[in-house]
């Protein structure tokens, strides 16, 4: 006979490990099935990860800077084992606080396995024994997350590629390492490695990286990596990859791009897939999009009865701060009668290149094509105090205003802290704040968020505006 629960959970990431956790809370009874580790992609191969070992980049990075703050520290090299350990101890630490607040709950069963629907409330977990357990539920919630993709390119399955998950395993720093695609995954590994002390070249077929982002915004972003020693092909494809025994060849197509480019690791870096393939979906009514996604509508309900989806498998923004949010959704409306939903819902994000980029909101193109009156407010991060102050000038920062009622659209923050800078710009458009109260805003002295007063100086907001004057710079007040 089979298991009966109030709620099965189909993965235990960052939504649906708090999820489980909360309802079993309440007091019902929880199944929570995941195929490897709690904690989703974030914990185990994205976020925590990614950053631990960017950590490490950017000491690598300052210690090579050291001599223009005048501190002298000799020959700086790199030990990849060393960063690793460091990784997986953060890692086993975030994975095992993360096992241990689901296992203590006393009306939560962790349940090691594949789910596989069978119907609408029927779900088969084939077990590491070779038995299989067969649970009920009314209702479910799928957080399957995603997984890196493999593009069909000639010669692909003949070379071990790496993805964003197996890089981080690599027992060596590369020579050269090629990267195909600019988007997230690509820069911040392309950065990190490049600091680690590999040659490195990233092949991307649009106009700039980071093709959803303002044109200025990125290019500037490729200014600071080009700077870095990064080579960056953009509206280049690669159509064709070969090896011998210690090299790998891309074989390129584009206007300006070299007919090959010559490596010893390639990092794929063109997007993720949805982990729906093993679901049997079908067997539940569930539909998907074309690309595999989970269909969901802004309660995040699927399209049959007691079932939803949350996180990366929906094909929304594929952040962890959106799945977590997407708990809050299903946790508010299910045990509080709330009437929560994804609808407008202000998103945010960091790239944690060095500078960061922090962006929230429209960009300026988003927002003309949606037909905005729009005030554009930009300054370069050589007028802020505090990055002249610790050297860290590169970058811009730039908002998008309403001009109609002085509401912010949206901002991208490419400097030195950018998340923290984006995230006082997106507390204020929550807040549906005025521009012009930030202009005037008595932030303290000297600190990032400061630069907030200088960048909306030049716009005439009316009689609560003004312009602090700090420091005078090449005639530029750049406090």
């Amino acid at each position: 006979m089979p298991d009966s629960y109030d709620t099965i959970v189909i993965g235990a990431g960052q939504g649906g490990g708090p999820l489980a956790g909360t309802v079993a809370e309440d007091g019902q009874d929880v199944a929570l099935i995941e195929r490897k580790h709690v904690g989703g992609t974030c914990v185990n191969e994205g976020c925590t990860p990614t950053k631990t070992m960017i950590a490490s980049a950017r000491v690598a990075h300052l210690a090579r800077r050291a001599e223009d703050y005048g501190v002298h520290v000799g020959d700086v090299s790199v030990d990849l084992e060393t960063v690793r350990r460091r990784k997986r101890d953060i890692v086993e630490s975030f994975r095992s606080g993360s096992r241990s607040s689901i296992e203590e709950k006393d009306s939560l069963d962790l349940i090691n396995g594949d789910g596989r629907f069978v119907d609408a409330h029927t779900v088969e977990v084939p077990l590491s024994n070779g038995e299989t357990r067969t649970l009920t539920a009314d209702r479910i919630a799928i957080n399957t997350g995603a997984r890196p993709v493999i593009p069909p390119i000639d010669g692909i399955d003949d070379i071990d590629v790496l993805t964003s998950t197996s890089i981080m395993e690599l027992g060596a720093i590369p020579e050269h390492l090629l990267i195909l695609g600019g988007g997230y995954v690509g820069l911040e590994f392309g950065q990190m490695f490049r600091r680690f002390g590999a040659e490195v070249t990233i092949i991307d077929r649009s106009e700039h990286v980071l093709d959803r982002e303002d044109t200025d915004v990125a290019e500037a972003l490729q200014d600071i990596l080009r700077e870095d020693g990064i080579r960056i092909l953009t509206e280049t494809s690669a159509t064709a990859v070969e090896s011998t025994d210690e090299t790998i060849t891309a074989h390129l197509e584009g206007d300006d791009a070299p007919a090959q480019v010559v490596g010893d690791e390639v990092l794929m870096a063109v997007g993720r897939r949805p982990n729906t393939d093993d679901l049997n979906l079908d067997a539940a009514g569930v539909e998907t999009t074309e690309r595999g996604y989970v269909q969901v509508d802004d309660r995040l309900a699927t399209t049959a009865d007691g079932i939803y989806a949350i996180g990366d498998v929906t094909g929304g923004p594929a952040f962890t701060h959106v799945s977590y949010d997407d708990y809050r959704v299903l946790s508010n409306n299910w045990l509080r009668d709330g009437d929560r939903t994804t609808e407008d819902r202000l998103i945010s994000y960091t790239l944690f290149t060095d500078p960061q980029l922090g962006r929230v909101g429209l960009t300026e193109e988003q927002a003309r094509a949606r037909d905005f009156d729009v005030t554009v407010a930009q300054m370069p991060m050589t007028h802020v105090a505090r990055a002249l102050e610790v050297d860290e000038t590169r970058g811009l920062m730039k908002a998008v205003i309403d001009s109609e009622t002085n509401q912010l659209l949206g901002a991208a923050i490419l400097g030195i802290e950018g998340g923290e800078v984006m995230s006082v710009l997106q507390t204020a458009m929550m807040g549906s704040l005025p521009v012009d109260r930030l202009q005037a805003a008595p932030f303290a002295h000297p600190t990032l968020a400061e630069s907030l007063n200088n960048l909306f100086a030049g716009l005439d907001l009316g009689p609560s505006g003004g312009r602090p004057r700090c420091y005078e710079l090449e005639g530029e007040d750049s406090s």
